[in-house]
C-alpha cells in the first residue's frame, strides 16, 4: 500500500503543478507545529488543505474560519491514510488580492506584447484642432476637464464621448467610444478618464479590450484615471498619462493667455530692439555728416551720391529678383499642397478599398462554390456506404428492444427476449421463440 500511495502522490505533483484555489476555510487547526490545517470548500465541494509552517510565516491575514481566501497550491496525498489533499504555499484574501494579481498577470503579458513600449507612444500635437473627452457625462472628471480647456483654449472644440467608467458595461462602452471617436475623425487628440476610487472601482480601465483599443488607436491619447497614486493599465498603454483629469487638460493643450503675454514680450522687445538699432544707426550717420561737413569734400561726396544710387539700382534689382523666387517657390508648393490635399488622398484610398472589396468577393465566391462540389462529392460517397442503402436492398438490422444494441449471433438472444427488427420502411416488434 505505501509504495501505490508513494506512486500517487508522486503522479498529482507532476500532473498538476501549481494551481490557484478560491473557497472558504472551515474546520481550522493550527497545532503546537505552527503549521495550519484546515478544509477549503465552495457550495458544491471541500478539500483538505495544509500550509507549513515555513510557508505561513511571511502571510500578512490572520486565516480564520468562514474567511474566503485565494491559495496557490500543490496537489499532494497524504501517504500515511491515502487521504488527497492540497499543500499551500501562498493564500490571500479573494476579492481585492484576486483583482491585484489579475492585474499584474494582465500587465505582464501586454508587456511582452510591446503595448507599453515608448517607440509606439505617438506624440500629442502642439495645438489640437479639436478634442474628444471619453468619461461619464455627469463626474467631476469631465467638469474639471472642461473648465481648465474654456480657461487655456476657449477657442478648441470640444468632442464629449458619454460612457459608465464602472460597472460590468463599461470596459465595452470605453472600447466603443474610442473605436467611434477615431472612426468619426473629428478630433486629432483623446482624454480617457474618471476621477479616483478603488481598484474595483477603477477596474474597466483595466481590461484588455480598452487596452487594445488605445494602442490601435490613429488619435493620440491621454490617459487621466483617478488620482495621482492611482495607476491602471490604460495609464501604462497611453501615449500620455496625466495625474488627474485636470492636468490631462493642461498637457492637452496650451495656454493661450500665456502665448498672447508672450507674444506681446517679444513684439515689445523687437520693437525696442529695431528703435535702439535706428538709433545707433542715426547717430553714426550723423557723426559721418558731421566729420564730411567739416572736411568739405565736394567732389567726394558727389562720387559716393552716384555710388548709393547704383546701389539702390542693385539693391532694387536683387530684392526684384528675391521675390521673383519666393513667388515661384511658393506657386510650387501651392501646386504640391493642391497634389497631396485630403480629399485627392481618400479618393485614392476609397478607390483601393473598392477594388479589395470586389477581390475579396470574387474569392470568397470562388471558396464558396469549391466548398460546395467537394460537400456534393463527400455527401455522395457518405450515401454510398449508407446502411439505409443496404435495408432498401431487403435487408433488416436485429436489435435488442430496451438497450437498442445489434444482435449480431443467435448466441446473444435469449428465448423470449424482446427484440425490434428494422427494415428500410419501419421496424416490426417481436419476441424470440
Amino acid at each position: 500500500m505505501s509504495e501505490l500511495n508513494a506512486e500517487v502522490a508522486l503522479m498529482l505533483s507532476q500532473s498538476f503543478g501549481l494551481v490557484w484555489l478560491e473557497g472558504e476555510i472551515s474546520n481550522f487547526a493550527r497545532p503546537a507545529s505552527g503549521h495550519f490545517y484546515f478544509s477549503l470548500k465552495d457550495k458544491k465541494a471541500q478539500v483538505r488543505c495544509a500550509m507549513f509552517r515555513n510557508k505561513n510565516l511571511a502571510l500578512k491575514l490572520k486565516p480564520e474560519n468562514g474567511m474566503q481566501v485565494m491559495v496557490r497550491a500543490r496537489i499532494g496525498l497524504y501517504e500515511p491514510r491515502g487521504e488527497f489533499q492540497v499543500i499551500i504555499e501562498h493564500m490571500e484574501e479573494a476579492g481585492a488580492g484576486l483583482l491585484q494579481r489579475q492585474f499584474e498577470e494582465l500587465k505582464a503579458s501586454l508587456a511582452a506584447q510591446g503595448l507599453f513600449d515608448t517607440e509606439h507612444k505617438k506624440p500629442l500635437p502642439k495645438l489640437p484642432t479639436a478634442i474628444g473627452v471619453i468619461t461619464s457625462p455627469t463626474g467631476a472628471a469631465i467638469r474639471d476637464i472642461l473648465q481648465v480647456l474654456e480657461r487655456r483654449a476657449p477657442q478648441i472644440p470640444v468632442y464629449i464621448y458619454p460612457v459608465a467608467v464602472q460597472g460590468k458595461k463599461a470596459a465595452k462602452e470605453i472600447e466603443s467610444a474610442i473605436l467611434r471617436a477615431n472612426k468619426d475623425k473629428k478630433c486629432d487628440l483623446l482624454i480617457i478618464g474618471r476621477g479616483g476610487g478603488s481598484l474595483e472601482d477603477l477596474w474597466s480601465f483595466n481590461e484588455r479590450n480598452v487596452a487594445t483599443a488605445i494602442f490601435d488607436s490613429v488619435i493620440p491619447v491621454i490617459s487621466a484615471v483617478g488620482h495621482e497614486v492611482d495607476t491602471t493599465i490604460a495609464d501604462y498603454v497611453a501615449d500620455v498619462r496625466a495625474a488627474t483629469p485636470s492636468v490631462a487638460a493642461e498637457l492637452a493643450v496650451p495656454d493661450m493667455q500665456e502665448l498672447r503675454i508672450k507674444a506681446t514680450n517679444l513684439d515689445r522687445r523687437l520693437s525696442m530692439a529695431m528703435q535702439r538699432f535706428l538709433q545707433q544707426r542715426h547717430q553714426t550717420l550723423q557723426l559721418r555728416l558731421q566729420q564730411l561737413s567739416n572736411q568739405r569734400p565736394a567732389y567726394r561726396l558727389q562720387q559716393q551720391k552716384q555710388r548709393l544710387d547704383e546701389l539702390t539700382a542693385r539693391a532694387d534689382r536683387a530684392i526684384h529678383r528675391i521675390l521673383e523666387k519666393r513667388a515661384a517657390s511658393l506657386s510650387q508648393l501651392e501646386t504640391k499642397l493642391q497634389a497631396n490635399a485630403p480629399k485627392h488622398l481618400l479618393a485614392k484610398q476609397a478607390q483601393r478599398a473598392a477594388q479589395l472589396d470586389s477581390r475579396l468577393h470574387q474569392t470568397m465566391q470562388q471558396i464558396i462554390e469549391r466548398r460546395q462540389s467537394k460537400f456534393a462529392v463527400l455527401a455522395s460517397r457518405l450515401n454510398s456506404v449508407s446502411p439505409l442503402n443496404t435495408l432498401q436492398r431487403g435487408y433488416s438490422i436485429t436489435q435488442d428492444a430496451k438497450t437498442g444494441s445489434v444482435i449480431q449471433s443467435v448466441k446473444g438472444v435469449m428465448k423470449g427476449q424482446d427484440i425490434t427488427i428494422r427494415l428500410a420502411d419501419g421496424s416490426i416488434e417481436a419476441q424470440a421463440k
